[in-house]
């Protein structure tokens, strides 16, 4: 518990800093553009090949909740036990609540638009949601598996492994298919990332005899 609460203020604090180098419109902003300028990204939305759209909807919410609630209720059958299935709508309340109301309150204008401004009526691009929700719904399924597997430590890695992995390849859809800046992606994963370790340092601070692992 101790672990995850430190991690979690680390997070937080990345958050913060990326956060606070966008709104001041320093090297970071910079380094979007350069980014965006470059050939391979790609400009029209409509082209983009359809392993790429699948990749990339692996950081949906609608697709990922219905994922993290299937394993969650398996896991609270079989163990008789409403955790999982708690754990899992909090993950997915912090997570429209804290990105929702950060889009909505910094309002920065996407890729797309060809212009990159912030506190605009319709900007909606940071922090990225796919990003946040890959590393935090994935991470949350992960955690719940893990928790309950009756695993051998080592397990675990592979998991951070699968959910690394996963997140890796939505953050590269969004900057192929050009529907976010690198800062946004940037700070949706250390929000993400905090909420992920937050989640897991409550479940710790409160013990259970159903938890094998």
């Amino acid at each position: 518990m101790n672990s995850a609460l430190k991690l979690t203020i680390l997070f937080t604090f990345l958050y913060a800093l990326v956060t606070q180098q966008v709104l001041a419109n320093t090297w970071i902003r910079r380094l979007d553009e350069w980014i965006y300028e470059r050939d391979f990204l790609l400009i029209t939305p409509g082209k983009t090949p359809t392993m790429v759209m699948l990749v990339d909807d692996l950081g949906l919410r609608s697709i990922t909740a219905i994922f993290l609630m299937i394993t969650a209720i398996i896991i609270s059958r079989r163990f008789k036990s409403w955790r999982p299935i708690n754990l899992s709508i909090l993950s997915l309340v912090l997570l429209n609540l804290v990105v929702g109301l950060s889009k909505l309150l910094f309002g920065r204008s996407k890729p797309s638009s060809g212009f990159d401004l912030v506190f605009t009526d319709s900007g909606l691009s940071y922090p990225s949601g796919h990003a946040a929700n890959a590393v935090l719904t994935w991470g949350i399924m992960a955690y719940l598996i893990f928790r309950y597997s009756h695993k051998e430590p080592f397990e675990g890695l592979r998991l951070t492994w699968f959910v690394s992995i996963i997140t890796t390849g939505v953050c590269l859809a969004s900057l192929y298919r050009n529907t976010h800046w690198f800062s946004d992606l940037l700070g949706g994963l250390f929000i993400g990332s905090a909420l992920l370790v937050l989640i897991i340092a409550i479940d710790r601070s409160i013990s259970s005899n159903r938890q094998p692992s």
